[in-house]
C-alpha cells in the first residue's frame, strides 16, 4: 500500500472538514429518504405473510374439501353393504345369522351418520376459512397498494439523490485516502458517538460549533494558528477556525454543484 503523504496541520484540517462536509451531505441524503426504505421493508415482509396466509388458508380449504369427498365415498360404501347385507338377510337359515348381519347394517348406518355429520363440520370449517380469505384478502390488497405507494416514494426519491449519493460516497473514499489513518479513525469514531455525525465543526460565538460551551481565547488563538490539531473537551469533536471552514464550505459547495 502506499503511503500517505504527511501535509502540514492545516492541509490535514481542511482535508477532515472537506471529509465532514461531504459525509454531512451524505447524511442530508439519507434524512431526505428517512424511514422510507424501512418502511417499504416492513410492508413487503407484511404483504409476503399475508399471502403465504392465504396459500395456507386455499390449501387448507382443498384439503378439507378432499376429507368431504372421502366422506361421501365412505357413505356411499355403506349404502352398498347395506344393500348387501340385506339381500343376505333374506337367504339366512337362522336368526344368529340374521342378528349379525342387523348389527353389520347397523353398524354402517352409524357410520353413515358419522360422515355426514363430519361432512357437515368440514363445511362450516370452509365457511369459516373463506371468510377469512375474503378479510385477508381485502387486508393484503389494501397493503400491496400502500406498499406500491410507498416504493413509487422511494424510487423518485433515489432517482434523485442515487447518482448524487454515490459521486459523493466516492469522494468520501478519496479524502480518506488523503488522510492519515490514525486521524481517520478518530473521525469515525467521534462521528459515531456525536449528534449529528458532526465530528469536524467550526467555531461558531465563541464555541463550538453546535455547542454552548465557550473556548477559552487562548485556545480559539490556538485553532486559528492552525499549527496543531485541536479537539472540544466537552464533545470531543475536532475544532478548525471559521475562516478555514468558510472556505472550505464554498469550495465544496462548488464541488457538489457539480455531482
Amino acid at each position: 500500500m502506499a503511503a500517505k503523504p504527511e501535509g502540514s496541520v492545516e492541509e490535514k484540517l481542511r482535508a477532515l472538514y472537506d471529509l465532514q462536509l461531504i459525509d454531512s451531505r451524505v447524511d442530508e441524503i439519507k434524512n431526505v429518504r428517512g424511514e422510507l426504505p424501512l418502511e417499504v421493508e416492513d410492508l413487503e415482509d407484511e404483504v409476503l405473510g399475508l399471502k403465504t396466509r392465504m396459500d395456507k388458508l386455499k390449501s387448507d380449504v382443498e384439503t378439507i374439501n378432499f376429507e368431504i369427498t372421502a366422506k361421501k365415498n365412505l357413505i356411499e360404501e355403506s349404502k352398498t353393504l347395506i344393500k348387501k347385507y340385506a339381500e343376505q338377510q333374506k337367504n339366512v337359515r337362522n336368526s344368529r345369522e340374521f342378528n349379525s348381519l342387523s348389527k353389520e347394517v347397523e353398524f354402517q348406518e352409524l357410520e353413515i351418520q358419522l360422515a355426514e355429520k363430519n361432512i357437515k363440520e368440514f363445511k362450516a370449517q370452509i365457511d369459516q376459512k373463506k371468510e377469512v380469505i375474503s378479510e385477508t384478502k381485502e387486508v393484503l390488497s389494501e397493503r400491496d397498494t400502500h406498499l406500491k405507494h410507498k416504493k413509487s416514494e422511494l424510487d423518485a426519491i433515489l432517482a434523485e439523490t442515487e447518482k448524487e449519493e454515490s459521486a459523493l460516497l466516492k469522494k468520501s473514499e478519496e479524502f480518506e485516502a488523503k488522510i492519515d489513518d490514525r486521524l481517520v479513525k478518530a473521525y469515525k469514531r467521534i462521528r459515531h458517538n456525536v449528534k449529528n455525525g458532526l465530528a469536524v465543526v467550526p467555531i461558531e460565538r465563541g464555541a463550538s460549533g453546535g455547542s454552548f460551551f465557550t473556548i477559552p481565547p487562548q485556545v480559539q488563538v490556538e485553532i486559528a494558528s492552525r499549527k496543531k490539531i485541536i479537539t472540544d473537551e466537552h464533545s470531543g469533536r475536532i475544532l478548525v477556525d471559521p475562516v478555514l471552514a468558510e472556505e472550505e464550505h464554498d469550495k465544496m459547495q462548488k464541488l457538489f454543484k457539480k455531482l
